[in-house]
Parts: structure tokens; C-alpha cells; sequence
């Protein structure tokens, strides 16, 4: 009972910094970078449905959070759309996008998955880039304004870290019953045993489709959060290095875990935009981390540490059976 209870005693004091940290950091500028890591961690959780949980991975998932920033942007700010009513049809065409995008993808597995996602991807990276009429081109599209919901003012960093943490919340929680429910369980499973699943007779590619549909889903949540934190978008939300860092924040936290992808996310995102500041060439210390994590942590950071913190404990407990063991010997001997 008592490693439960630890790990709660974990979480629950995480989530107390969570929710204490605009009183922690006076600076808005490091608010400001935590919802960017909130922002990437609801993207980096979708594609973990994806890898961790049905093992295949995509490098297209930018796809989803490029398209729900661009509808976002382009129904409120100049097709004079309400802000309710531009998120509900960005999020709603981003995830029929995603339904056209896992029925092609997943007519293949494997590499070939891999390499379909990413040329979907690049497809739409290069819609974006060439309609300049409609996407602005090279330029990107801005002029959006952040939403008032309730009559709170997202412009404030602090509300908005809070706006976004709630979807979060909201992400882990609907992800995790997912994961819990028949559908998660037998997405593990094609995961797996795809033979088998077959012969037990579930339908493996609606399994993996409608999981690849519910992760295009909180894809696009992420982007319309990324609209309102940007107020602009470009077409380098779509490109392709935008879904390898997300495919890094899944790896380096941990692929499988709940919480993983958002250590991961917390690492990248804190390496691109803070220590880039004081290094210049931060890709090679995010290369070497990533190199050590691959070595010394190869299920991932929250994973590996808490192998880590198990064995110690195991040690330490060890080490007090051994110290019973011997004065039960001595007092024998005396």
C-alpha cells in the first residue's frame, strides 16, 4: 500500500505546482512558456494514443494542429465567424480530416504508415505554403483575437495558463478512461497481437480507426489552443519538424505512460525556448539528451526514474532485511 500512496502523494503535489505556478513565477514571460507546454503536451498525449497505445507511429501529426489553427484563424478573423462557432467547426473539420487521413493511412502498417502519414502531412505543408490567397503563404495568417468565455480575459497570462491547464485536465481524463475502456483494451491488444484479435474476431482496422480518430480529435483541441496563444499561424505549424518534436516528447517521457508525454513535452519545449537563449546550438544538447535517455532510460524519463526510485527502495529495504537478519544472528550467538 505504501507505493500507491507515494505515487499519489507525486501527483497530487504536481498538480498543487500546476495550479500554484502564475503566484510561483512573477515573470509573464515563463507563464507564458508553461502554457506553450501545456499546449504541446495535449498534442504529444494524442499522438501517444497512437504510438504508445496502438504502436503505430505517424510523422504527420502536425496535420491536426496546423489545420485547427488555420480554420481557427481564418473563420474568426476573416470569414467573420463567431469565436464559439470557428472552434466548433475547427475542431469539427480537423477531426473529419482526421477520419479521410486514418482511412488511407491505415490501409498499410508499419512503415508503410509511417511513411503515408508523412506524406499527408507534407501535402498539406505544401498546400499552405503555395495557396498563398487563402493561407497567406509563406506569411501565415493572424489578426485573431483571444476568445472572452465566461467574461474571462485570456489576454492576462495567468487566466490563460488556466484556460488551457483545464483542457489539459480535461485531455487526461477522457484519455485515460479511453484507455481504461473496450476499445483501449483492444486497441492494446492489435497493438500486440493483431493476428489474434483477429481470430478472436475484432474488427483491428475500425479498432485502430476510430483511435486514430479520437487522437486526430485532441489534435485539434491542441491547435485551437495554439491559435489562441499565437494569434497567428504559419506553414511551419505543418511542417514536418513539428511532428518529429512531437513525436520526441512522446519518446523522451515515456511512450505507453499517461503523465510521459508531458515530461516530454515539458523538456522539449523548455529546451527550444529558454535554454536556446543561453545556448545557441541547443539542438545538440537536445540531441545529447535524447541520446542519454535512449541509453540510460529506454522506456522514456518517467518510466526510468521511476525504475530508478523502485530499485533504490528495494535496496534500502534490502539493506534493513540484511541489518535484521545479522543482530538476529548475533543475539543467537550470544
Amino acid at each position: 500500500m505504501r507505493t500507491p500512496t507515494f505515487h499519489w502523494m507525486l501527483w497530487l503535489l504536481g498538480l498543487a505546482a500546476l495550479l500554484a505556478l502564475p503566484w510561483l513565477v512573477t515573470s509573464e514571460y515563463y507563464i507564458n512558456i508553461a502554457s506553450q507546454i501545456v499546449i504541446a503536451a495535449i498534442l504529444a498525449l494524442s499522438l501517444n494514443l497512437l504510438i504508445g497505445f496502438g504502436g503505430m507511429i505517424s510523422l504527420g501529426h502536425a496535420a491536426y494542429l496546423g489545420v485547427s489553427a488555420y480554420l481557427a484563424i481564418y473563420l474568426t478573423a476573416q470569414a467573420g465567424f463567431g469565436q464559439l462557432s470557428g472552434a466548433l467547426i475547427a475542431i469539427g473539420g480537423t477531426t473529419a480530416l482526421a477520419m479521410l487521413f486514418g482511412y488511407l493511412s491505415l490501409r498499410a502498417s508499419g512503415l508503410g504508415f509511417l511513411m503515408i502519414t508523412l506524406a499527408l502531412g507534407q501535402i498539406l505543408w505544401g498546400i499552405a505554403y503555395r495557396w498563398a490567397s487563402l493561407t497567406g503563404g509563406d506569411n501565415g495568417l493572424g489578426g485573431m483575437k483571444r476568445p472572452h468565455p465566461f467574461g474571462l480575459d485570456l489576454t492576462h497570462p495567468a487566466i490563460f495558463y488556466y484556460f488551457v491547464l483545464f483542457f489539459l485536465g480535461l485531455a487526461l481524463w477522457c484519455i485515460a478512461r479511453f484507455i481504461q475502456s473496450g476499445l483501449g483494451q483492444s486497441l492494446q491488444g492489435t497493438r500486440d497481437q493483431p493476428r489474434r484479435m483477429r481470430a478472436l474476431g475484432y474488427n483491428v482496422w475500425l479498432i485502430q480507426w476510430l483511435s486514430f480518430v479520437f487522437a486526430g480529435f485532441w489534435g485539434a483541441v491542441a491547435g485551437l489552443l495554439y491559435a489562441y496563444y499565437h494569434q497567428f499561424v504559419s506553414p511551419q505549424t505543418l511542417h514536418l519538424t513539428t511532428s518529429a518534436e512531437a513525436l520526441l516528447m512522446v519518446i523522451a517521457g515515456g511512450t505507453g505512460t499517461l503523465f510521459g508525454p508531458v515530461v516530454g513535452a515539458a523538456l522539449v519545449v523548455i529546451l527550444k525556448n529558454v535554454v536556446s537563449a543561453y545556448i545557441t546550438r541547443w539542438l545538440i544538447l537536445l540531441g545529447a539528451i535524447f541520446v542519454a535517455i535512449v541509453l540510460f532510460m529506454p522506456e522514456g524519463l518517467l518510466p526510468g526514474l521511476a525504475g530508478w526510485m523502485r530499485r533504490i527502495k528495494e535496496r534500502l529495504h534490502g539493506g534493513r532485511k540484511a541489518t535484521g537478519a545479522s543482530a538476529i544472528t548475533k543475539d543467537r550467538v550470544l
